[in-house]
């Protein structure tokens, strides 16, 4: 009897065009990751205070969780190629601008430009994959794919800590354009630019109320404990979100071309796990912004050794992967992420017990637990989030899925950011290990937002 394989080992025609969306990929993953480590370096040459650079990160991550919507209707309109070929030219080009930024407001600036671009490189590389590798290939150009995700983040903080000790913090920027230009090369040699016949009219309104909506709850929590920006600006910019939120809400739910549908959230589970996902991810996505920092300008490490000190993280996320389905088989999704979710806050504040002087082991393995319980948390809500969405929700569920975990974690760094400042200026300037610790309890604490959102799975969910 003959049977169709389900997966087959990937063609050689095939091998260019997944290197070229690993190249993207590598690219945003590491440019996600290597900042972090960097910040208390660029923070002195910018002659700005270290506790208030979380806006570098949370201008990259917001401007790529607003234009991810508008990554698939792109690529229909225009084409695969031309979409891609596009996203590396702005994400190269904003790199260069990162890099020659005199002053804080310029390097905001070109972070923003630079997010679009990355906004645009993964899931237009990943549509390509779909629309022209085979289905029989396609599992085996995702696994080889994925590898480059998991490489940026694995080599980003070490990477950037040494790059600041032997060179200079411009240099975590520059790396990117010869990767870029690499891209743009095999881009016009391997990728054929597939374009839809038939491309929906873009719901531009709507688009400009999620973009509203996640600047204003991302600015202005990020902005609370700013002395340059007086409270009601703050609380003005979280109104205005809100009701841009309440807006759109309505748009979908009476749009017939509405970006995404109000009919996605009518699946319960999907509500949970978007909701859930949201609130989990604050804690979880603020550590590697939060860590370097304490670690640099609390305890004195060195760059280079805070980068070193983040890679357990990564390793304790690697180990993980073969233990969630397991347990989420053994468990079920309701114990599973209720008791997963707990866990998680526990470490992140269990964080405010180290100072300085702990052992270099201890705080290793630390840092491994924290990355297995938080792979965990992440796979397990993903998993669950989308496992009983019908087949024509399913792109449209996984491009909002992806935006609202940009949009988490532009809130929780914006968040850690906020309550560093906060609980400095009550503790005082000598008191910064304080500071850290009070932010990091808050941080753990906060998980019981997601576990109550949890406690509505119903007991008896499928796997």
């Amino acid at each position: 009897m003959n049977q169709t394989p389900t997966h087959q080992a990937l063609h050689p025609e095939y091998r260019l065009l997944v290197f070229l969306v690993s190249i993207g990929f590598f690219m945003q993953a590491l440019d996600t990751t290597i900042v972090n480590t960097a910040i208390p370096a660029m923070a002195n040459s910018l002659q700005e205070d270290p506790l208030r650079m979380h806006s570098v990160v949370v201008a990259y991550v917001l401007s790529v969780a607003a234009c991810i919507p508008l990554s698939g209707w792109l690529a229909d309109r225009f084409g695969v190629r031309n979409t891609y070929f596009a996203a590396i030219i702005i994400f190269t080009l904003a790199s260069l601008g990162c890099a020659a930024a005199a002053s804080l407001n310029e390097l905001l600036f070109y972070r923003v430009i630079q997010g679009i671009g990355g906004a645009l490189l993964l899931p237009v590389g990943r549509l390509a994959m779909l629309k022209i590798i085979p289905r029989t290939q396609f599992l085996s150009a995702m696994s080889l794919m994925s590898l480059a995700g998991l490489i940026g983040p694995l080599i980003g903080p070490t990477l950037g800590g040494w790059l600041v000790e032997v060179a200079t913090w411009h240099w975590i920027f520059l790396i990117n354009i010869p990767m870029g230009i690499l891209g743009c090369w095999i881009c016009i040699k391997a990728m054929p630019n597939v374009t839809e016949t038939e491309v929906k009219n873009f719901d531009f309104l709507g688009f400009i109320l999620l973009v509203v909506a996640m600047a204003g709850l991302s600015l202005g929590i990020e902005n609370f404990a700013n002395p340059q920006y007086n409270l009601l600006w703050n609380f003005a910019l979280i109104l205005a979100g809100g009701i841009a939120a309440a807006c759109y809400a309505r748009h979908a739910h009476t749009h017939q071309n509405a970006l995404f549908r109000s009919d996605l959230f009518k699946n319960r589970l999907y509500a949970i796990g978007i909701l859930g996902n949201f609130f989990a991810r604050f804690g979880g996505n603020a550590m590697p912004f939060i860590m370097p920092i304490m670690l640099q300008v609390a305890f004195g490490f060195e760059p280079f050794i805070t980068g070193l000190m983040m890679i357990p993280t990564v390793l304790g996320s690697l180990v993980s992967k073969p233990i969630i389905r397991p347990l989420i088989q053994r468990f079920g999704y309701r114990q599973f992420l209720l008791t997963n979710t707990l866990l998680v806050g526990a470490c992140i504040a269990s964080f405010a017990l180290t100072t300085a002087e702990t052992a270099t082991w201890l705080r290793a393995l630390h840092f491994f637990i924290f990355g297995v319980l938080n792979s965990l948390q992440f796979v397990g809500m993903n998993t669950f989030t989308l496992k009983d969405l019908p087949q024509q929700d399913a792109s449209s569920g996984n491009s909002f899925l992806s935006m609202i975990m940009m949009l988490s974690m532009s809130i929780g760094v914006a968040l850690a950011g906020t309550l560093v400042n906060m609980f400095s200026a009550y503790y005082g300037a000598g008191q910064l290990v304080s500071a850290f610790h009070a932010t990091l309890i808050c941080l753990g604490v906060l998980n019981i937002l997601a576990f109550l959102v949890f406690w509505n799975i119903p007991k008896h969910t499928a796997v």
